[in-house]
């Protein structure tokens, strides 16, 4: 379980406000799992999110003005009547927490945490076939980062989505984001990762690189059936001229 009480002071040294629940639900088959509840803040930020054993369930979309269900495609929909107001109340009471916790912890030192990242396909690598390209970030604090993608040198940010961020169970977070492609040979992408606790922008680069098919098998298979008309024929021939010698 998550330490509330050592992210709520971590959080405060950089202006962040984040209230984290787990509760553990124990069916009947003592199957066990971990419900998260997740109210964060900042100057410039906010967030309202659940999970479930680690997965993001559902999240406030505060632009839109909407709550959004994250469940796979194969799933039956649900939907969370109420929710999403209930996610802006919560906004107002931790925008009100900020305000006190900035003046009460103001000389406190501030928990920097530079984000670990890598970047990777989701399938495996068809040209010409839909696919989505992963960058994900972990063990940062605090909870912002930026990103950006390019395609051979071209911006492509605006064709990316990027997920809420979730917490780590050591007080940090991670966060995934995705970029819709088509493989084509020898196009580049990279993903660029902002962070305040980064000297420089950590760029990671990905390269369409399928490796063909190889042929050596091919042509070994080829001259061994050369060879072995060669070696049907030759035998016909002498077996011909034996018979006229008869």
């Amino acid at each position: 379980n998550l330490t509330v009480n050592n992210l709520l002071m971590k959080s405060v040294c950089v202006c962040v406000c984040v209230c984290v629940c787990v509760c553990v639900c124990v069916l009947t088959t003592q199957v066990k799992h971990n419900h998260m509840d997740m109210t964060a803040c900042s100057d410039t930020d906010k967030e309202f999110m659940w999970g479930l054993d680690g997965e993001e369930q559902f999240y406030a979309d505060f632009k839109k003005k909407d709550g959004v269900v994250m469940l796979p495609p194969f799933a039956d929909q649900i939907s969370y009547p109420g929710v999403y107001e209930f996610a802006e109340a919560n906004m107002a009471v931790c925008k009100n927490n900020l305000e006190v916790w900035k003046k009460d912890f103001k000389d406190m030192p501030v928990a920097q945490d530079p984000p670990q990242s890598s970047i990777y396909p989701r399938d495996d690598i068809k040209l010409g076939s839909e696919n989505l390209l992963v960058c994900h970030f972990t063990r940062f604090f605090p909870p912002h980062v930026t990103v950006r993608w390019t395609k051979n040198n071209v911006d492509v940010t605006d064709k990316s989505t990027l997920n809420q961020y979730y917490p780590n169970k050591d007080n940090t977070f991670n966060q995934f984001s995705h970029l819709t492609f088509t493989p084509q040979e020898g196009d580049v992408y990279t993903c660029t990762v902002q962070h305040e606790a980064l000297q420089n922008p950590d760029t990671m680069t990905w390269e369409v690189d399928v490796e063909l098919p190889s042929v050596g098998p091919a042509v070994f298979c080829g001259v061994g059936l050369a060879v072995g008309l060669l070696g049907v024929a030759t035998g016909t021939f002498f077996l011909v001229k034996g018979n006229q010698c008869n």
